[in-house]
């Protein structure tokens, strides 16, 4: 059974939101040492494009991505809950001029500058919106998705119903179907009805109506994210941040830990421990450990 897990209680709707945040760099190129001293420097290295922005409807409301021209297979960044396209705003640029693919960033329902929905969050809604994106975008193929905690549950759901357009994946510190356990999920119920009833009590934000959002129907809903299987023909390696999201709580960080270890067994995955690390700046903290991971992908399926 688990006990003492009031630390965890506190980090419950972190886990279900991605609200905890988790998201590098152009170098200047060097004079030519062989060169004469009247010679001229070296040109600089091309510059990574601009991204584009294209706007897609889907279920009668709008939603904003971002893209970084470039070759297949296209990586597709995907962003806690509560955070939008700019959480990878040095993450985007790093990648693209790394790895030459092409780099799309949004902002899922309800974040960053994508329309808001009524109604609780579902993951079924927000994989709807992701297919209609990409297929605007025209990548039903050769797609890589690399996502961070709450956007694991969107990954896991969108592979199983979109077979074919995901060619692998890197999850960063990212929600697994191992961690929601009827233990888990008992723990969190009381938590999550504390924070919902705190929550109606404060003023209306975009933040608070997502996070309510999330809260509705969660642990029947969790119950069926953990019965879900990652393929077994899609490589996916699952970056796990030292500080997982239970930095007060270790008891919690340890089962964390160990279900992302149990996802991470079998053919085709991977396991990463991103040291010195947190849940939420991850992505800023070691930006080096996410691009290998990505490049590990790519050198895989290409």
């Amino acid at each position: 059974m688990v006990k003492h897990l009031n630390p965890l209680y506190r980090k419950a709707i972190a886990l279900g939101t991605g609200v905890v945040v988790a998201a590098s760099l152009l170098a200047c190129s060097a004079p030519n040492a062989a060169s004469s001293p009247s010679s001229a420097t070296s040109a600089p290295a091309p510059a990574t494009p601009a991204p584009k922005t294209r706007k897609v409807t889907n279920a009668e409301h709008e939603l904003v991505f971002h893209v970084v021209d470039g070759k297949l297979p296209a990586l597709v960044l995907d962003a806690g809950g509560g955070l939008g396209s700019s959480y990878w705003k040095d993450m985007a640029p790093r990648l693209a001029k790394a790895t030459g693919s092409k780099v799309v960033t949004y902002d899922r329902a309800g974040e960053g500058e994508s329309d808001e929905i009524s109604g609780p969050w579902r993951v079924e809604n927000a994989v709807s919106d992701l297919e209609a994106g990409l297929r605007e975008l025209g990548l039903t193929k050769n797609v890589v998705l690399v996502s961070h905690s709450i956007a694991g549950e969107v990954a896991t759901n969108f592979v199983h119903k979109n077979p074919g357009w995901v060619s692998g994946a890197v999850l960063v510190d990212a929600n697994v179907p191992d961690f929601f356990t009827d233990e888990m999920l008992t723990a969190f119920e009381p938590v999550i009805e504390k924070q919902r009833a705190a929550l109606l009590t404060q003023a209306s934000t975009k933040k608070n109506r997502q996070l309510l959002a999330v809260m509705v129907d969660y642990a029947p809903v969790h119950r069926v994210f953990h019965q879900l299987t990652w393929p077994k023909d899609v490589p996916v390696t699952a970056i796990v941040a030292s500080g997982t999201p239970f930095a007060d709580s270790p008891e919690a960080a340890k089962m964390w830990r160990d279900a992302q270890v149990r996802f991470a067994q079998g053919p085709n995955r991977k396991h990463v421990l991103a040291e010195n690390t947190t849940h939420e700046g991850i992505v800023t903290e070691r930006p080096e450990i996410i691009a290998g991971a990505v490049d590990d992908v790519l050198k895989t399926i290409r």
